[in-house]
């Protein structure tokens, strides 16, 4: 607790870049085109000890103090309404702001220059929402240490338990002397040229447009690479069983939603996972092998490999076997930002050039319901956003097709589907025939990105948020009246088309490079997708069906409100290859 460093370092303010620095050329030319962070003067933290700093010496080790700890969801209210913090973020940012009252202005040059003072981030216990990631700025002193690539200092962040405090942990990596100025490096641990330039691009503007954008499927140790991670064991070779045609299956199961509603005679639960014909676990099953080789006539709901659907990061690659270098036309143009951030960042600067939209919304790998998503049009938040947890970047939908919604004007809305799979070889998908619908609660444009009733639909996870639902059966003779030439019917079968292609390129290749092809397994799906509006090959307006996500094991609370037979029609047609009467059309 105690905060020493002023009796070890002093801050100073620099004129210009100093000649004797090594920089090499172009950072130069950088230097000379674009003024300092926030235009406002530039400084350096200097070692001013008489006696300076041994990096042996275990007094060498100094707390710094976080100025301001939010989450980005939380970033524009808290400096609206907490007293004195806009003022000294726009101080630290060298932002002019004079006036006692936040004005929106001021507060939107914050919410753009905090990305080159942010650092983050996660707990690693609690829930979803508590493990988001949490941005923070260090105070003045802390804030001023300058970037370079021989640093001669490290600095990290520390939770300490017994405060519910973090500081950052600041310490020589050299002997100091008097007058050394102390830097860290901006991109520590990033060894690659190329990614560490990009990685810098907050503090060192630069081009990257002679890098390709093109970004092609991954090679085939990426997913060989997945599927060791999750520790997945790809079952043996069996032959499809084949069943009694009276035959009564037990079905093991842990989800409350099918011991409630499953009442199809020719299913009884079981408590003894070891008699049971079917398997319909909640979480993921692993050990295909086992199973196949002891049990290989037990059903799963489950396929090996599944996750390259699931998992927004494979969902991308595996998409790009249908389309051309942009990806298929129904899936918004991608990039993983682990692993392609020159590509997206050179993509992000050629359509800057042109003119054209860059909105982009970033998303975890493998959170659910919106949970730390970020639209933005700034370059310098989505490269610092993978700083965070691992992410993909896709294209924001600019021009959504939207509802007319009587009480508040036109919002956007998404549509989700009930996808079963029967088998993939030879490919079986269905699709309830009721699909389900969630709107935002405010107008739609493009603006206010921070505005989650505005931009999102997943209301019904947020506290007090008025959740707007429309049966499938009203929505679409209030679509039909909105869009006249556009029947539903039509727009249900391209959503139809980009399903089939979805699952065909996702079976198109053995495990683990596509979903294997165990006999026993079956599985359901939700797909989340919205319609944007885009031009045909012959120049008409079409609706083009968006997938945004596919969901492993949805939550079916509302199907099996509103359809009671939900389960039993899922059941007859997965396990029993009976469709009649069960509401589902086949796709392929």
């Amino acid at each position: 607790q105690v905060f020493d460093a002023g009796d070890y370092f002093g801050i100073m303010q620099v004129e210009e870049v100093d000649e004797e620095e090594e920089v090499d050329e172009e950072m130069e030319e950088q230097f000379k085109k674009k003024p300092n962070p926030g235009n406002g003067p530039c400084f350096k933290v200097i070692v001013t000890n008489e006696n300076g700093l041994q990096a042996s010496n275990p007094n060498s080790v100094f707390l710094v103090d976080h100025a301001w700890t939010y989450r980005a969801e939380h970033a524009r209210q808290q400096l609206r309404r907490v007293p004195g913090l806009l003022h000294r973020m726009a101080n630290l940012m060298g932002i002019p702001f004079h006036g006692e009252v936040p004005d929106e202005g001021s507060i939107e040059q914050v919410l753009q220059e905090m990305w080159k003072y942010n650092q983050t981030y996660q707990l690693s216990q609690g829930t979803a929402e508590e493990k988001v990631p949490v941005w923070y700025i260090m105070d003045e002193f802390g804030s001023r240490i300058q970037h370079s690539d021989q640093p001669s200092f490290a600095a990290a962040p520390l939770f300490y338990m017994p405060q519910q405090i973090a500081y950052t942990v600041l310490w020589p990596l050299r002997d100091l002397e008097t007058g050394d100025e102390v830097t860290r490096d901006y991109a520590y641990g990033e060894t690659d040229r190329l990614i560490r330039k990009c990685v810098l691009l907050p503090w060192v503007p630069t081009e990257v447009l002679d890098v390709s954008c093109f970004t092609p499927e991954p090679p085939d140790e990426h997913y060989q690479a997945i599927l060791a991670e999750n520790k997945e064991k790809l079952p043996v070779t069996i032959n499809p069983p084949v069943y009694a045609k009276d035959k009564v299956f037990k079905v093991f199961t842990d989800i409350q939603q099918v011991l409630n509603n499953l009442t199809h005679p020719r299913f009884v639960f079981t408590d003894n996972e070891g008699e049971a014909d079917i398997l319909y676990n909640f979480s993921h099953f692993k050990d295909y092998r086992k199973l196949s080789e002891e049990r290989p006539e037990v059903m799963v709901n489950q396929f090996p490999c599944e996750n390259l659907l699931t998992v927004k990061d494979c969902l991308a690659s595996i998409a790009r076997r249908a389309g051309g270098p942009d990806g298929p036309r129904w899936l918004p143009r991608t990039f993983n930002l682990q692993t392609e951030l020159p590509q997206f960042i050179s993509y992000f600067q050629q359509r800057d050039r042109r003119g054209e939209d860059n909105h982009w919304i970033c998303k975890p790998w493998n959170l659910a319901r919106s949970l730390d998503t970020h639209i933005t049009n700034n370059l310098n938040s989505i490269i610092r956003h993978r700083e965070s947890s691992p992410k993909v970047v896709c294209k924001y939908i600019e021009e959504p097709v939207l509802f007319e919604r009587e009480d508040v004007g036109l919002v956007k809305f998404d549509v989700r589907y009930v996808v079963l799979l029967r088998s993939t070889r030879p490919l079986r998908l269905y699709s309830y025939d009721v699909f389900w619908l969630r709107f935002s609660n405010r107008a739609f444009s493009l603006d206010d990105l921070d505005d989650y009733e505005k931009h999102f639909t997943v209301m019904n996870y947020a506290p007090g948020v008025t959740l707007k639902q429309v049966h499938c059966e009203d929505f679409i003779p209030l679509f039909e009246k909105q869009y006249p030439e556009y029947p539903w019917t039509t727009v249900q079968a391209s959503i139809f088309k980009a399903f089939a292609e979805l699952f065909q390129v996702a079976s198109s290749k053995p495990a683990p490079l596509g979903i294997c092809d165990y006999p026993s397994s079956r599985a359901i799906y939700a797909i989340d997708l919205m319609l944007k509006w885009d031009t045909s090959r012959d120049g008409k307006r079409i609706m083009q069906p968006q997938i945004l996500e596919v969901n492993f094991n949805p939550d079916c609370d509302r199907a099996c409100q509103y359809h009671p037979t939900f389960f039993n029609d899922i059941f007859s047609t997965l396990f029993l290859d009976e469709t009649d009467n069960c509401h589902v059309t086949r796709i392929v």
